[in-house]
């Protein structure tokens, strides 16, 4: 029985697959069916045989005009939705010291839920207007703020895991934290409310803040409650040389700041940590064999004066890396920004070291696509358009009426999506989908 088509598209379709940073797919032809999946991709002159062979018909065929090209929706592998309000401020502190003063006082107003909507509404929209597919959250401890966050983005259509933040230790802002039975109570409460919603792309991920907000028990257990529900993981690691002093003192029996998280149980084939700027390559070993994968958060990582994650040591011992916009210690929601970030780090590690091998803007595309859902556990669903992953895509003009990229010369594919990942913003970006669902434009109703 042949497949249902729900939208065929013609054009330029850019991707990465396992093999290659960049393949680039001219005049092809790509058919997403009723369920939001990739039925084929093929070459435009097989339009004969898949007319035949799906039966949908050439007025059917939507034809991407001439600037114009698909690449697979991006993957923010760790933002905070709780800190948006404030991003692109508050920028004058070093993390531990930010923390306290910013974050966790607005964190706090999060029990107020018509606050939560406010922000947690805006950030899904211009996460989605900005190319963001997927999004890995951060809400805060409050349990029906962080539920809320999963119905606004199962609302907006995004494929999202979202977390309810974890931490029974917090002496600096004594409203803003748990018990260590509230914390494991409401934790399941979060799970099991969330999965009972049934929403098709958002799921919960067990939120530990970070080591030195966790008592080692309670990391136990979270560890043990991500196990017992086969469920994500995300936390922080290793961002600045403070932290990982004051990890090491609080934790003495751990070899290394990896190694707490990894007695707990919470390095898993499902972990994301973000940062991990100071590991050692007997950490990344760590990560490589437990499967566990980095949140590469640039912006953050200087906006914050916290360090530089070289990347290439990273993939050259094989841990999976992702992209991540860490919102609000990173000033822009765009992974676009991220994708620029990356760059301009690896370059300063270049400038720092001639013998290191600077990444490539195609390599940098990869991780924040394919790389992203990788470093999720979700590259069997998303990443790329092989047949049988769902759509999850953006279509790009970079000739956008009124946009941020003048095209003075033409130069092909190639140079138009290096043009877009340098220059371009939201403008360029014509329109989004998740699953085959098309999410941006908003509908009226939600604009």
């Amino acid at each position: 029985m042949a497949t249902d088509i729900r939208h065929v598209y013609r054009g330029t379709f850019i991707h990465s697959t396992q093999q290659t940073a960049l393949e680039i797919l001219e005049d092809s032809l790509l058919g997403v069916d009723t369920e939001g999946k990739i039925a084929f991709i093929e070459k435009g002159e097989e339009l004969d045989n898949l007319l035949h062979n799906f039966g949908f018909r050439p007025s059917d065929v939507t034809q991407l005009a001439e600037h114009e090209f698909f690449m697979p929706g991006m993957v923010d592998t760790h933002i905070h939705a709780s800190q948006y309000s404030y991003s692109g401020t508050s920028l004058d502190l070093p993390l531990l010291q930010w923390l306290v003063t910013y974050t966790f006082p607005v964190e706090s107003r999060f029990k107020d839920l018509d606050f939560a909507n406010r922000v947690y509404t805006q950030v899904v929209k211009r996460t989605l207007r900005n190319g963001t597919t997927t999004a890995c959250y951060f809400a805060t401890i409050h349990t029906d703020a962080s539920l809320l966050l999963g119905q606004i983005a199962n609302d907006f259509g995004q494929r999202a895991l979202v977390g309810k933040v974890c931490m029974d230790k917090n002496s600096a802002v004594k409203h803003y934290k748990e018990t260590s039975h509230e914390s494991q109570e409401e934790t399941c409460r979060f799970i099991a409310e969330l999965l009972n919603k049934k929403y098709p792309l958002v799921k919960p991920v067990v939120t530990p803040r970070f080591a030195l907000s966790c008592t080692g028990a309670l990391l136990g257990q979270l560890g043990a409650i991500a196990k017992n529900n086969n469920l994500h993981i995300q936390s922080h690691i290793s961002e600045n040389v403070e932290e990982v002093k004051l990890v090491m003192e609080t934790f003495p029996e751990s070899k290394s700041y990896t190694d707490v998280y990894y007695k707990c149980n919470l390095l898993t084939n499902k972990t994301v940590m973000a940062h991990g700027c100071y590991l050692t390559d007997e950490e990344l070993a760590l990560f490589r064999e437990t499967g566990a994968s980095l949140s590469h958060c640039p912006n953050s990582n200087i906006s914050l004066c916290s360090g530089f994650l070289n990347v290439r040591n990273a993939l050259n011992h094989k841990v999976k890396v992702g992209l991540g916009t860490d919102v609000a210690g990173g000033y822009s929601a765009s992974m676009l920004d991220a994708i620029r970030s990356a760059l301009e780090t690896s370059k300063v590690l270049t400038i720092q070291d001639p013998e290191h091998e600077t990444l490539t803007f195609e390599e940098v595309f990869r991780l924040a696509t394919l790389g992203g859902s990788q470093a999720l556990a979700l590259d069997d669903q998303i990443g790329n358009f092989e047949i049988g992953k769902d759509f999850d895509a953006m279509r790009v003009n970079v000739a956008a009426p009124d946009g941020p990229v003048d095209l003075i010369q033409s130069g092909g594919p190639k140079f138009n999506l290096e043009k877009f990942l340098n220059c371009g913003d939201d403008r360029n970006i014509v329109e989004v989908f998740v699953a085959g669902r098309r999410v941006v434009p908003f509908p009226e109703h939600q604009q």
